[in-house]
């Protein structure tokens, strides 16, 4: 089973709240890209957002320029038919975000466990190239991602562990460290995944 296979397969066979990273409130996420200051029109392109409730939680609080990118068809297929009629207010795209190409900026690039599984040196760069490519001058980027003490898989893959010293010197040729925290996630399940969630801006170059 190649990976989309894989994220189609838990899409299509598992209800909302049957994945470990079912949040209802996505609160950090909406907390960080609050700090950042970003007027309501304000382009926002969550990578990796599968089923996540926090294109509904933005739309609620007023942002008006949301883009939902994920590997799974079946994901996004699941966020339009719960925004109805509001899914019409955002755009979708279907792709593995290695294969992503695009010539819109955004002002902020957020990622809440996309990134984590990228697992060698040479995903991670690709990664990195083509947010440094996507993301404004001096845009932010949001990064929620298993911590040193988070799990080692997910979803039955492997996963990169992250502290903040080795997140901010990953993404230091590019980015710049605004802020980190570390938080523990409750799994539907009622176990305890530790996040590392960390801001930055982008250099100017």
């Amino acid at each position: 089973m190649n990976l989309k296979q894989h994220w189609e397969n838990v899409f299509t066979t598992k209800q909302v709240n049957e994945v470990s990273w079912y949040q209802p409130t996505p609160q950090e996420s909406i907390d960080f890209i609050q700090q950042l200051g970003l007027s309501k029109k304000a382009s926002i392109i969550d990578i990796g957002g599968g089923d996540s409730f926090l294109v509904d939680h933005l739309l609620n609080m007023g942002y008006t320029n949301i883009t939902l990118l994920d590997i799974s068809q079946a994901a996004i297929d699941k966020v339009k038919n719960r925004l109805g009629e509001k899914a019409n207010r955002v755009t979708w795209i279907v792709s593995n975000i290695l294969d992503f190409k695009t010539n819109i900026q955004y002002d902020c690039w957020h990622d809440r466990a996309a990134f984590h599984f990228l697992t060698t040196a040479e995903e991670v760069a690709s990664y990195l190239a083509i947010a440094q490519k996507n993301v404004k001058p001096a845009g932010k980027m949001i990064i929620g991602t298993f911590s040193d003490n988070g799990p080692e898989k997910c979803s039955g893959l492997p996963v990169k562990q992250y502290d903040e010293t080795l997140l901010s010197n990953t993404l230091q040729k590019w980015f710049e460290k605004i802020k980190c925290i570390t938080t523990n996630h409750i799994t539907p399940f009622k176990t305890v995944q530790n996040f590392l969630f960390c801001s930055f801006q982008k250099l100017s170059t």
